[in-house]
């Protein structure tokens, strides 16, 4: 009897069959109170994929009660160790690969390809700081006046809270943890209710990692502010890291203010994407459509604005509407799918009246503008032309696959138009101009910039905004200080006499 490769739809149960749909405290996977569940649905078919623990306060107080208790032996763990647990998790999620990305792709719907592009990049944080945790120092030297010594030291910020956005399931999640675990820090992580399972995979990872009991639990909920809230407010809570909309973030701010809690937020965005007369076309499109299309448009760094001088905007236009019109929309587990569907109807229907709403404001549809018709939350790809510059659609982040071009003539008004927001998450150019892409690069009020690059995220850089787009910043050498206090020791001198 020859054995045969199991079907895409006895894979995908097997997988979900070795989910964990419990809540993670400090005694392991159990059962919220009351026993409450929600679901958990695949947005290409509206289907239920799993039902997952929906955790109440009572929930979440026994998190931090967990977190809060593990937090001085964890905080005493070698650095070397907790740096050894890091890189033992890099290594069971990249050997995992393929589940990672098939339970992402079933739950947020975005083609696999991406999927695993997403593992790779999320696994990287793991592995970087499995390298930062055992480089965490201070400083000594002696005072000015040489009456006593320095001694600064790098401390753990303690108990945090993560609460985790949809778009991107397991590199939002990797990307605070890993930086905690190195810095010593225990943590309460919420994934969001849209895509709660990737995470619950992952949090069983790092126990199969050696991760110790308590120092990350996991409360997936579909009532966040009343799970949450009492834990911001909770004295034990030291650091808060938030990644989603600037509207939630500054009440998540307000509320923080409160413990004067440590707070890092990674919040809304509405990217320029800039093209000079001089740029190369083929490039320039290149990275326009990886920085629109990735993730179907849900991405806090998705360019939400194309801004394209005149002298090569209508090719330009031409070009990229031909390279858009190529993608082929359906289910993220079909070979042939360039892009998913939207994560749900409240999102879907966002776009279309953002696009609706351009049209009306004299923009030309030059390609989709419709939802498409039957199971999933599926939108055209569109591109928008003649966009005018107050139309309504350039002051949202549209999270979406649409492009709205906009024509420009000098450098002055270019730059006049890509900070002409609150937001300044990051930006984009192409052009064969050094000289300028560095002007641009001291002028755009922006927190990340891609010069003739359409994709800037990497673990090994700070990732983070500036305006109404966050504080703090994520990933490279800068992360870890997101999870670390400063503390400052000030020695007597050691030659004074009687000690003094």
């Amino acid at each position: 009897m020859i054995a045969t490769e199991p079907t895409t739809d006895t894979r995908e149960r097997q997988l979900l069959e070795r989910v964990p749909t419990q809540l993670l405290l400090g005694d392991g996977w159990t059962d919220a109170e009351g026993g409450r569940t929600f679901p958990v649905t695949d947005p290409s078919t509206g289907e239920v994929l799993l039902e997952v623990a929906d955790a109440r306060p009572e929930d979440g107080e026994r998190a931090l009660a967990a977190a809060a208790a593990a937090q001085e032996s964890w905080a005493a763990t070698p650095p070397r160790e907790r740096g050894e647990i890091l890189r033992r998790a890099f290594e069971i999620v990249t050997a995992r690969a393929d589940d990672f990305a098939l339970l992402m792709t079933l739950e947020m719907g975005k083609p696999l390809a991406e999927s695993r592009g997403e593992v790779a990049y999320g696994a990287e944080f793991l592995r970087w700081f499995s390298g930062e945790a055992p480089r965490i120092s201070g400083r000594f030297a002696m005072a000015p006046d040489g009456k006593s010594r320095l001694l600064v030291m790098k401390t753990p910020v303690g108990p945090s809270l993560f609460i985790t956005p949809w778009n991107f399931p397991l590199a939002m999640a990797t990307r605070k943890i890993a930086p905690a675990i190195a810095a010593g820090c225990t943590m309460v992580l919420k994934p969001a209710a849209l895509t709660p399972l990737t995470a619950l995979l992952f949090a069983e990872v790092l126990r199969e990692a050696g991760l110790p009991d308590g120092v990350l639990t996991v409360i997936p909920t579909t009532s966040a502010g009343a799970v949450t809230g009492p834990l911001i407010r909770d004295p034990r809570l030291r650091k808060l890291s938030f990644t989603g909309s600037t509207e939630v973030g500054r009440r998540l701010i307000a509320d923080s203010a409160e413990q004067v809690l440590r707070v890092s937020m990674e919040l809304g965005g509405n990217a320029p994407f800039l093209v000079f007369d001089d740029a190369d076309l083929s490039k320039a499109v290149d990275g326009a459509v990886l920085a629109k299309m990735r993730n179907g448009g849900e991405a806090c760094v998705a360019a939400n604005r194309f801004l394209v001088q005149r002298g090569v905007a209508a090719e330009f236009t031409r070009l990229f509407t031909e390279r858009i019109a190529a993608f082929r929309v359906g289910r993220g587990t079909d070979a042939e799918t360039t892009m998913g569907p939207l994560v749900d109807e409240a999102t879907r229907s966002k776009v279309a009246e953002l696009v609706d709403g351009a049209v009306s404001d004299g923009a030309t549809l030059a390609l989709g503008g419709h939802a498409l018709p039957g199971a999933g939350y599926f939108y055209e790809p569109t591109v928008l032309a003649d966009v005018p510059v107050d139309a309504a659609i350039l002051e949202e982040e549209i999270f979406g696959p649409v492009a709205p071009i906009v024509v420009f003539d000098t450098e002055e008004e270019a730059i006049e138009i890509a900070n002409r927001t609150p937001f300044g998450l990051v930006s984009f150019a192409y052009t064969s101009d050094l000289n300028r892409g560095l002007r641009l690069a001291e002028r755009l009020e922006t927190g990340m910039f891609g010069i003739n690059a359409g994709v800037v995220s990497n673990p090994a850089a700070p990732f983070g905004g500036v305006k109404q787009s966050g504080l703090g910043r994520e990933g490279g050498f800068e992360g870890i200080d997101e999870y670390l206090e400063t503390r400052y020791v000030n020695i007597a001198d050691p030659f004074a006499p009687d000690g003094r």
